[in-house]
C-alpha cells in the first residue's frame, strides 16, 4: 500500500539518529562498543521500526524483519501492520497467511478503540479489512476457518467506526451477494455510496452500474453514468478491465440527454471536491 511507504519515508528522517547509537545493530550483529554499552542503553520500539524502514529501503528485507519483529513484539502497531502486509503479500519474506492473520489480529485486539481521526487509524482499519478477507475465505489447514458472518463483522466495524472506504466497499459486496449477511441491494447501495464519495473506484463503479440499470433501486441513469465515468478515470490497473466494460455498456445505452446530464453532475461533483 502506498500510504505506508510515504509514512516510512517520513520516519526515515530520524533513522540516521538510530544508526549513530552505539547499541544493538538491528542486522543481528553487535560491535565491540555496542557489546560494552548495551546494558546501559534501551532500544525503543520506534528505534527498531526506523531501523527496519531503513533496511527495507536498502533492499535488505531479511534484516528488516529482525528489526520489525523487535518493534512488533514491543507493541509497535505500524511494525505489526507492515509485517502483516509482508507475510500476506510474500513481500521480502515467504508468504505466510497465518502469520499475517496473527499480526493483524493483534492490531485489531489492541487498537479497535483508537481515535478514528488519528493518523494510525488507517492502518488499524486496514487490519480489520485484512481479517475480514481471511474470515471470508478461511486459511486452509489452519485454525482460521471460513466464517462469512465474522467477516461481515470485521468489515462492518472498520466501515462504521473508522469510516474506511475499502471496508465500506467490501461490506456492500456482502449485502449485494447475500454472503454473511441478508441479501439487501438497498443497503449495499448505501455502503457503496459512502465509499464512492471517498473516491473508492470499485465502489463508484458498482454504485454507478446499479443506478444506471435500476438494479433493485430507483433508476438514475445520468447519475449512474457519472459514477461510472469517475470510476473509469481513477481505476487501478487491476480494475481497469471490468470497470471499463461497465462504463462502455452504460455509455452505449445512454441517451444524449442522459450523457449531457451526467456531464453536468460530473462537473458539479468535481467542483465540490476542489473547494
Amino acid at each position: 500500500m502506498r500510504i505506508v511507504e510515504t509514512l516510512l519515508r517520513v520516519m526515515m528522517i530520524g533513522a540516521g539518529l538510530v544508526a549513530g547509537l552505539p547499541a544493538i545493530a538491528f542486522d543481528g550483529n553487535r560491535s565491540e562498543d555496542a557489546m560494552a554499552s548495551a546494558p546501559a542503553l534501551a532500544v525503543t520500539p520506534m528505534d527498531a521500526f526506523r531501523s527496519g524502514a531503513r533496511l527495507l529501503k536498502a533492499g535488505e528485507p531479511a534484516k528488516a524483519v529482525h528489526s520489525l519483529e523487535y518493534a512488533a513484539e514491543n507493541g509497535h502497531a505500524l511494525a505489526q501492520w507492515k509485517l502483516g502486509r509482508m507475510y500476506a503479500d510474500g513481500d521480502g519474506v515467504a508468504r505466510n497467511d497465518l502469520k499475517a492473520f496473527d499480526y493483524f489480529r493483534r492490531i485489531a485486539d489492541r487498537h479497535a478503540e483508537d481515535n478514528p481521526d488519528s493518523p494510525q487509524a488507517r492502518f488499524v482499519a486496514n487490519a480489520f479489512v485484512a481479517l475480514g478477507h481471511y474470515y471470508l475465505d478461511g486459511i486452509p489447514k489452519t485454525r482460521v476457518a471460513r466464517d462469512p458472518e465474522r467477516a461481515r463483522e470485521m468489515f462492518a466495524y472498520a466501515a462504521s467506526y473508522f469510516r474506511d472506504p475499502d471496508a465500506q466497499y467490501y461490506l456492500a459486496r456482502l449485502y449485494l451477494d447475500g454472503v454473511g449477511a441478508p441479501q439487501d441491494p438497498r443497503t449495499a447501495a448505501r455502503w457503496f455510496g459512502l465509499s464512492a464519495q471517498k473516491g473508492q473506484c470499485s465502489a463508484q463503479a458498482m454504485l454507478g452500474a446499479m443506478l444506471f440499470t435500476g438494479d433493485n433501486i430507483p433508476r438514475q441513469a445520468a447519475r449512474g453514468l457519472m459514477w461510472l465515468t469517475l470510476a473509469k478515470d481513477s481505476a487501478r490497473t487491476t480494475d481497469q478491465i471490468w470497470i471499463g466494460k461497465l462504463y462502455d455498456s452504460a455509455f452505449q445505452q445512454a441517451t444524449e440527454d442522459e450523457k449531457a446530464l451526467a456531464a453536468l453532475y460530473l462537473r458539479r461533483w468535481l467542483e465540490t471536491r476542489r473547494e
